[in-house]
């Protein structure tokens, strides 16, 4: 009895020459990446004793911090996409480890801005800095075309990750599982 050879299809169907196999080839690589990615970012967390939102929350607030914007609760919890109560209890936790503060609004006395203080600039520096530099050296050598092949490609996978439908269409079951 012969045994079938172990197809390694998974979500891309079955590939053809040249130009398929390229694309799954960077498919795979990319996933590869965001792997090593979350692990990075997992780390990260843990070395700086955070969630994932409170973190979020304070590279945020540090770029908003750079744009010279002021930061409201309302719009930490639209941008987390959590509930009112969530966000009031991550910018607690943010501000008893002393990585941000609560200050009032300038023009709106009832309302308060959510600032991130020097102390936790200088510590996501820290933590942060050396990987930055490593992903710097990483690219800073690509030639035009290459860097412009790259953007292109990850803008185009955005857009097609941000078009997700809820359920996949029928006829396209058959390119999802090997």
């Amino acid at each position: 009895m012969e045994h079938a050879q172990t197809d390694s299809r998974y979500w891309y169907g079955a590939t053809e020459a040249g130009q398929r196999q390229r694309a799954v080839e960077v498919l795979q690589a990319f996933r590869l990446y965001r792997a090593a990615e979350v692990a990075m970012r997992r780390r990260t967390r843990d070395s700086m004793s955070m969630g994932e939102n409170e973190l979020l929350v304070l590279r945020y607030l540090l770029k908003a911090a750079r744009e010279d914007r002021q930061v409201t609760p309302s719009e930490l919890t639209r941008y987390l996409g959590v509930s009112t109560a969530s966000t009031t209890a991550i910018i607690d936790r943010l501000e008893r480890s002393k990585h941000v503060v609560r200050v009032p609004h300038p023009t709106d006395r009832r309302s308060v801005r959510v600032v991130a203080t020097a102390r936790s600039d200088e510590e996501v520096r820290a933590t942060l800095g050396d990987m930055h530099g490593r992903m710097m050296a990483a690219v800073i050598d690509m030639t035009p075309e290459e860097s412009a092949a790259v953007v292109s490609c990850l803008s185009r996978l955005q857009e097609a990750v941000d078009r997700v439908d809820a359920h996949p269409a029928e006829d396209d079951a058959s390119d999802v599982l090997p």
